[in-house]
C-alpha cells in the first residue's frame, strides 16, 4: 500500500524562524492529508488559530469551509443551537430553521477554539457527534451525516480538568489524536525579528505608512518577555505603525524581562501550619470554582463530580463565600 503523500505547508510565514516552529510545520505536513483530529495546546496568544488555519490550508479539504467556533464566547444556553443548529419552533425565538456550525463545516474543517471551556452537558453532546459524525438539529428528528475535519484548541490544562471531573476523559481522547504544542514566544525569541518585520510590512501597507524601527527599539522588543505572546507583539507593532510616539512609549511599557534578577521574596510572617492551611483553602477554592462554573452552578452535579455530599459542598461554598458570577 502506498503511503499518503506529505503535504506542503504554504503561506504560513509566522510558523517560520525557529527550530520549534519548523517542527510544527513538519508535523502539520505529516497529518494534513488525514482526517485525524488535532488538539492544539498553548498559552493565550501563541498562534493556535494560525496553526489550525495552516492545517486546513495544507489539507485535502482546503477548498471547503473553515469554520471557527469560540466555545468561550458563546453563552452556554446557546451553544448547542450554535453547534448543531435548530428547527423552527424548537424554542422561543426560533422563528426559522438554522444551520449549526458543524453543518456549515461540511466537507471542510471545524475549529473548536477554547474547547476546554465547554460545559459538561455540551461535552457529552459533542462526544456523540464525534463518535459517528451524525447528529440532529435541536428540536428536529432528521439525522444529518457530517463529513468534516475537527481541530480543537485550548490553553486549559485538560489533564487536570479531567482529573477534577470538569472535562470528560472520553472526549479528551477523542480530540487528542494528534497533539500540537506551541511554545510561548519567550521560549523562541530568535523568531521575534522575523515577526516584527512581517507585522511592520503588513501594517505599513494596511495603513499607508512607511514606519521603520530604530535599532534600540528592536533590542527592547527582543528583550521583552511577552506574556501575551505573538498577539501582544502584533498589537504593539500595530500601535507603533499608527501612533508616532508609540515607539518611544514602549520603553516604560517593556516591563522586567524574564532573565532579569528576580524581585526580593516577601517577608514571611506566618508559621508553616498557617501557610499550609491557607494553601489548602486556596486549592479547594480553585477546584470548587472550576467545577461549579463548568456545571453552571448545578450544586448536585458539582457534589457528584467532587465526590462529596451535597451538605459538605454547601458548607464549603458558604465557608469560601462563593457566589455565582463573583467567584
Amino acid at each position: 500500500m502506498s503511503k499518503p503523500r506529505r503535504r506542503v505547508v504554504h503561506d504560513a510565514p509566522l510558523l517560520e524562524g525557529s527550530p520549534e516552529m519548523d517542527g510544527i510545520r513538519a508535523l502539520i505536513a505529516d497529518v494534513a492529508d488525514t482526517d485525524a483530529a488535532v488538539l492544539i495546546r498553548g498559552e493565550t496568544g501563541v498562534g493556535k488559530d494560525l496553526v489550525a488555519r495552516a492545517i486546513h490550508a495544507a489539507s485535502l479539504r482546503d477548498q471547503g469551509p473553515f469554520i471557527k467556533v469560540n466555545c468561550a464566547a458563546i453563552p452556554a444556553g446557546l451553544l448547542e443551537s450554535e453547534l448543531l443548529g435548530h428547527e423552527r419552533g424548537a424554542f422561543t425565538g426560533a422563528h426559522q430553521r438554522k444551520q449549526g456550525q458543524f453543518e456549515q463545516a461540511h466537507h471542510g474543517t471545524i475549529f473548536l477554539d477554547e474547547v476546554g471551556d465547554l460545559p459538561l452537558a455540551l461535552q457529552a453532546k459533542l462526544l456523540h457527534v464525534l463518535q459517528d459524525f451524525r447528529f440532529s438539529r435541536v428540536g428536529g428528528h432528521e439525522v444529518i451525516k457530517l463529513e468534516t475535519r475537527v481541530i480543537a484548541a485550548t490553553n486549559v490544562d485538560l489533564e487536570r480538568a479531567t482529573a477534577l471531573g470538569a472535562f470528560r476523559a472520553d472526549l479528551y481522547y477523542r480530540l487528542n489524536v494528534v497533539e500540537v504544542r506551541i511554545p510561548p514566544l519567550r521560549e523562541r525569541k530568535a523568531v521575534i525579528p522575523t515577526l516584527v518585520s512581517q507585522f511592520l510590512s503588513r501594517f505599513n501597507e494596511q495603513y499607508g505608512r512607511r514606519r521603520e524601527l530604530a535599532p534600540e527599539t528592536m533590542a527592547r522588543l527582543t528583550a521583552y518577555h511577552w506574556p501575551g505572546n505573538v498577539r501582544e507583539l502584533e498589537n504593539v507593532l500595530r500601535r507603533m505603525v499608527l501612533l508616532p510616539d508609540a515607539e518611544q512609549a514602549f520603553a516604560p511599557h517593556a516591563m522586567r524581562p524574564a532573565d532579569d534578577p528576580p524581585r526580593p521574596a516577601p517577608v514571611v510572617t506566618q508559621g508553616l501550619r498557617e501557610i499550609g492551611y491557607q494553601g489548602a483553602l486556596a486549592a479547594e477554592r480553585e477546584a470548587l470554582v472550576h467545577v461549579l462554573e463548568r456545571v453552571q452552578w448545578n450544586r448536585a452535579e458539582a457534589a457528584r463530580v467532587l465526590k462529596v455530599s451535597y451538605k459538605t459542598l454547601l458548607s464549603k461554598i458558604s465557608q469560601l463565600e462563593l457566589t455565582p458570577g463573583k467567584s
